[in-house]
């Protein structure tokens, strides 16, 4: 017996064909069609438990057919594919009531367990208000598995009041999904409020957040209205809530609780309507164990956690980013750019601790201070290499150094190499002798140690592999005895 009947609509027929299989592997009776008209008739004449549709077919986009759908059959649950994995596809599934949005290409059982959820629950149609019409800028950038599930649950938050932990190193981007979050949901005409916590004295957040009254303490002298207050009918985006005192953070619990608070020196209470949107690098758990953080209030806050990957995870946007952040700086004036092939595997190779802010700063930097049109592998490579480069400051105590075993060997080598000299001064082309003699022994080391594996050799002396490669040919080593 069938367990219901399921429309698919793509022009590809490959991927009808194994949906085909999927779908009826499972027990659903299957209907293919390569175009939207047929859909279209399918729909208006009442068939079909839920369909299934790419967004680019041959004679009508998804989009502008789902709506259409919707109106005759607002119960019918409609899946999304589609090849253009952006997060305004993600966005303009959802405002045009799709029930899910798969990216291409997608995974068979995640498919067909949003199938049966879709069919299984109750029917409701859902009239969702979107931004205004050719709105299409993009505030996310990247098509990689990790940020298309981020797309995918941003879709599904748009229309909530839901409070939202994102959580990701330094530089991943952080607010722009806040921001994201505001400028596409229902606050989205309401305003949209940072404070960051890291940057505001402890003493000064509880005023900052709830606002003061005048003469509430020394140099109060006017009014001053909080971020609550500055935030009502919006969004108020809490950065760094890790740096948060205990103090501010038992006034925020009560406000989540009640719905109001109480300005500093104030007594009537104000009620308030905002979403909650919060952020932090730190581990928030760890801060618990320790006591720095309210266990009460993480859960208050982390009712829907989000987790921003670093970009040495997500290497395959870096392309995207590029392009993305090229004509962002020439909008700006700035001129335009281009990368050989090359010079962009060498970016996707580089681990960028700095993640997205760092790749933005090079592309502006790139474009302001470099004449050519086209940026060169080698232009890239001396960037990063000064980059990689460590920073080490005559005051810096040696037991402070991120990782203290090469710089110490280079030290030995080099005081080794001048006490050669006795009081003598050494002798000319001291800099291409240091090279020779240093580089040559530290890095035939490296390679004996890892037995010729220069990724492993590369991570070990802690340069780039090109970089490495680069430096075993200017120096000639031999590489067979350890291949053997």
């Amino acid at each position: 017996m069938s367990q219901g009947t399921i429309l698919v609509a793509d022009d590809d027929a490959a991927i009808r064909t194994v949906l085909n299989q999927a779908l009826s592997r499972v027990g659903y009776e299957v209907r293919l069609t390569s175009n939207a008209t047929t859909l279209w008739n399918w729909v208006s004449q009442g068939q079909g438990d839920l369909v299934i549709t790419d967004v680019v077919m041959p004679d009508e986009n998804a989009f502008d057919l789902i709506p259409r759908i919707k109106k005759i059959r607002p119960d019918l649950p409609i899946v999304v594919m589609s090849a253009q994995n952006t997060f305004m596809t993600a966005i303009k599934a959802s405002e045009r009531g799709a029930y899910e949005y798969l990216p291409k290409p997608f995974d068979l059982k995640e498919l067909t367990t949003i199938v049966g959820r879709a069919l299984a629950e109750p029917k409701a149609a859902r009239e969702v208000e979107g931004p205004e019409e050719g709105d299409e800028k993009i505030p996310l950038v990247g098509r990689s598995p990790a940020m298309q599930d981020i797309y995918r649950v941003l879709a599904r938050l748009m229309q909530t009041d839901l409070s939202v932990m994102i959580v990701g190193e330094s530089g991943t981007g952080k607010e722009l999904v806040a921001r994201a979050l505001h400028d596409y949901g229902k606050r989205r005409k309401g305003p949209f409020v940072a404070i960051n916590m890291a940057a505001i004295p402890k003493d000064l957040i509880e005023a900052e957040l709830f606002g003061h009254e005048k003469g509430a303490f020394t140099g109060a002298s006017t009014r001053h209205a909080g971020r609550f207050e500055q935030a009502e009918g919006g969004t108020l985006f809490l950065d760094e809530i890790g740096d948060m005192p205990m103090e501010a953070q038992t006034r925020l619990l009560r406000v989540l609780q009640q719905g109001e608070y109480t300005t500093v020196g104030g007594r009537t209470p104000i009620k308030t309507n905002v979403r909650i949107v919060a952020a932090t690098h730190r581990d928030l758990r760890q801060l618990i164990r320790q006591g720095l953080f309210r266990e009460d209030l993480f859960f208050r806050l982390n009712v829907v956690p989000i987790r921003i990957p670093p970009l040495r995870e997500r290497r395959e946007d870096i392309p995207d980013l590029v392009r993305h952040f090229f004509v962002v700086v020439e909008r700006e004036g700035l001129p335009a750019k281009r990368l050989e092939p090359e010079a962009l595997e060498r970016m996707q190779a580089y681990r960028w601790p700095g993640n997205v802010r760092e790749l933005e700063n090079l592309v502006r930097r790139l474009a302001a201070l470099y004449p050519q049109d086209v940026v060169t592998t080698a232009l890239i490579e001396q960037e990063l290499d000064q980059a990689e480069a460590p920073v080490v400051t005559e005051s810096e105590p040696s037991e402070h150094r991120e990782d203290e075993t090469l710089p110490i060997s280079v030290e030995r080598h080099l005081n080794a190499y001048f006490a050669s000299f006795g009081n003598q001064l050494p002798p000319p082309g001291l800099y291409h002798r240091i090279i020779r003699d240093v580089e040559y022994p530290l890095i035939s080391a490296a390679l004996a140690a890892t037995r010729g594996n220069q990724i492993k050799a590369a991570e070990l002396l802690g340069v780039n592999r090109n970089t490495l490669r680069k430096k075993i040919r200017d120096l000639d080593i031999q590489l067979m005895r350890w291949n053997r």
